[in-house]
């Protein structure tokens, strides 16, 4: 399997704090990967400097062996863990935007999701709940044939009857020579799914490894190694 996404002492510094420090990793195309930790573990902070949305203090990350910008754009689909499409906006102009951005998305695709989701593209985003508007957001991210998928907490807002449905879309959507990293808190719900997982820990990488190494060498889920780990 060949490395799509690498880094090497990758640093990320606010001021005093230290949200990452020093992670380096290797990771193979076609691999569903779950990003995991404690709240300020620095998850969010890796999923942002790989998408370009900050930059690293030290050290560098690439993708496909170049480093995010402008080109890896067009490489990389990012599902953030806030909403940010404007208020006013109906489903179908949300279609329409990324039509117009990406080159590489299926509208089609897009629209049969959403109608198997049971959204209405003539509505009002703003008249949406919170966690349709996540749906939506995740339907649009899923239909560009990326080779790298950044899903920062995709089921967080969604009830627990939809999780399933949303990984099912999520595992038969992407574009299977690329990668998916899901950064979450509900390690059962996702474990199913997961090929590999990255443990960070106060910016740190606390472990990287394939689930199947996990089970076979303690007997558990990764759910269960991570509560054991995270003891309070």
């Amino acid at each position: 399997m060949s490395i799509l996404v690498q880094a090497q002492g990758l640093t990320k510094r606010f001021g005093a704090h230290s949200a990452l420090e020093d992670i380096n990793i290797s990771l193979n195309k076609g691999r569903i990967i779950g990003l995991l930790g404690p709240n300020g573990s620095g998850k969010t902070t890796l999923i942002k400097i790989a998408s370009g949305l900050l930059t690293p203090t030290s050290g560098n990350i690439t993708i496909a062996g170049l480093n995010p910008g402008t080109e890896t754009k067009k490489l990389v689909s990012y599902l953030p863990d806030k909403t940010y499409f404007d208020s006013w906006m109906k489903v179908r102009d949300c279609l329409a935007l990324f039509a117009d951005f990406y080159d590489d998305f299926n509208r089609d695709k897009a629209t049969d999701m959403l109608g198997s989701l049971g959204i209405d593209i003539n509505r009002s985003f703003r008249a949406l709940s919170k966690g349709t508007q996540e749906k939506v957001q995740l339907a649009l991210v899923m239909s560009r044939q990326a080779q790298l998928y950044l899903l920062d907490e995709p089921i967080g807002g969604v009830d627990p009857a939809a999780r399933d449905y949303i990984l099912n879309t999520i595992i038969s959507n992407y574009n299977e020579d690329g990668t998916v990293i899901i950064s979450t808190h509900l390690i059962a719900d996702i474990e199913r799914v997961l090929d590999d997982v990255i443990i960070l820990l106060s910016g740190r990488i606390e472990r990287v490894q394939s689930v199947d190494e996990i089970r076979a060498a303690t007997g558990k889920s990764v759910d269960e190694v991570f509560r054991e780990v995270f003891r309070c």
